[in-house]
């Protein structure tokens, strides 16, 4: 059923067509809609038989969880920058103890200093915490991965992020299409824990493992997100033949056929990006994007057969690892080994700042040139950077950096000397 509808109140619906049994809940923007959304749901019945947990703080939030997924139940919370942070410690164990909770994050920057504003840092922090972790492109894929989150999670025996762009998402109102309830009971079956605590058969689950098993736990889960490489376009094909949409899936490409420079990225930058590239190619550029959906576990077969005709490169990334450079482009690379192509990677729109049609095509047309910087950030300010810096240089008490930035460009009164 076509729906008119912001994008958190469609992932709230979404994730109540699911039928989760818990919901561990603390509110953080830009998350807060969806939890509210559920929350209305179960209170008002719709949602039900389902538990809605207020609990203290994010890092309660996955604790809650990660109890109720061991006791059987379907689980699912949400959260953002700063809260996943706090959640960090129960991420991890949700992921060592193979516990198919599934997860929003609305992603947003992470401080300091503070900023609400979206970027990718909160979920590429916890790159690595063992979750697979999906990206939407827009509102209607958001929705989607969420119910193919439940099934892949539950198939595997793993824990699922569904990240989506924080406010650029979740607080625009899109038409999208909302299934009816017994489509996705077709779709997603009835949960059948793996590991399950059961009094009548008292079990360990999260006890002390030393150096004699520690690493084969380990490449257990590797393992297990090796088959969700598997899975993940699988189960995006079932859900096409059921539903007739594409969503899903490890990549997704546009005007690969002929493209000699291909922009790879992540989320809700790519509808800006095909935005642009249509306009180049009318050009007579041979320009084409690359979306990635499925960024863990990280599909490198599929990128290298999608980037192998390509003569550039250029990753768009909405965070980047402080004195090294790009997130993704780093793993890019790897799928690229052996490979002589030119690779740049563009840092952009970071803590909200926005990513314009004007600044990519700019971009773009300096990289088909080959006159790109190997690393470059995406309408930076340099004289504001030097200014700070030259300040630095100057005086040993040279103040915070973020406020003498803002007195630089007049957002806040300069200090009176």
């Amino acid at each position: 059923m076509l729906r008119q509808i912001e994008g958190s109140r469609a992932v709230a619906e979404a994730v109540a067509l699911a039928r989760p049994e818990v919901i561990c809940a603390y509110p953080i923007s830009p998350q807060t809609h969806i939890v509210e959304g559920l929350g209305e749901l179960v209170k008002g019945g719709a949602l039900a038989p389902c538990e809605f947990i207020n609990v203290e703080s994010e890092f309660a939030a996955m604790s809650v969880a990660i109890g109720a997924s061991a006791a059987g139940a379907r689980a699912y919370t949400a959260t953002a920058s700063q809260g996943l942070l706090f959640m960090a410690e129960a991420v991890y164990n949700a992921s060592g103890l193979g516990l198919p909770i599934v997860m929003t994050v609305a992603n947003r920057a992470i401080g300091a200093p503070i900023n609400i504003w979206n970027d990718h840092s909160d979920s590429m922090s916890q790159r690595d915490c063992g979750w697979i972790q999906l990206f939407a492109a827009h509102n209607q894929e958001a929705l989607d991965l969420h119910l193919q989150a439940f099934r892949l999670g539950e198939e595997l025996s793993l824990p699922v992020m569904v990240c989506m762009d924080g406010f650029i998402l979740t607080h625009a109102v899109e038409q999208v299409d909302m299934p009816m309830q017994a489509e996705v009971d077709a779709f997603l079956p009835r949960y059948e824990p793996r590991q399950l605590l059961d009094p009548a058969e008292p079990v360990s689950i999260g006890a002390m493992v030393g150096p004699e098993a520690f690493m084969e736990v380990r490449y257990l889960a590797h393992a297990k997100q090796t088959l969700a490489l598997e899975r993940i376009p699988q189960i995006a094909s079932e859900f096409l033949e059921r539903f007739g949409r594409t969503t899903g899936g490890l990549v997704r490409g546009y005007h690969l056929d002929d493209a000699e420079t291909v922009v790879v990225a992540l989320g809700s930058v790519l509808g800006t990006l095909r935005e642009t590239v249509e306009e180049l190619r009318r050009d007579g550029m041979r320009i084409g994007v690359l979306g990635i959906t499925s960024f863990r576990p990280f599909p490198l077969a599929a990128v290298r057969e999608a980037l192998q005709g390509a003569k550039r490169v250029v990753v768009l990334e909405k965070s980047f690892s402080v004195g090294l450079g790009g997130v993704v482009s780093t793993d890019v690379r790897l799928a690229l080994s052996g490979l002589h192509l030119h690779g740049y990677t563009v840092v952009a729109g970071l803590g909200g700042r926005a990513i314009t049609r004007v600044s990519l095509a700019r971009m773009l047309h300096e990289a088909v040139a080959d006159k790109l910087m190997p690393l470059t950030f995406l309408d930076l300010d340099q004289r504001l950077v030097e200014r700070q810096l030259m300040r630095e240089a100057q005086m040993r008490r040279s103040g915070p950096v973020a406020e003498n930035l803002l007195r630089d460009i007049g957002t806040v009164a300069s200090k009176v000397h």
